[in-house]
């Protein structure tokens, strides 16, 4: 499915429904950001230039990603 048949589909929903593919689109594009910018970094990107492709601060991106976490869930079975 594109993004225009996602957006149309989220927007003919009930608010509830609406509201549920919010928290699901919200929580797959923050996955989807760690998930890319641990490649970035493995590919020996500059958090300068992670920062400029996320169009953020570079002294956000690694504050969000920077430091020393746990392994983050990426598992496929969560609720989308």
């Amino acid at each position: 499915m594109d993004v225009n048949a996602m957006e149309t589909a989220a927007a003919s929903v009930e608010p509830v429904e609406g509201l549920r593919t919010v928290v699901a689109l919200r929580r797959l594009a923050s996955r989807l950001e760690d998930l890319h910018v641990r490649r970035a970094r493995a590919a020996s990107m500059s958090w300068a230039e992670i920062a400029a492709h996320l169009e953020v601060t570079r002294q956000t991106v690694h504050k969000k990603h920077g430091r020393t976490r746990g392994p983050r869930r990426l598992d496929t079975d969560a609720d989308l």
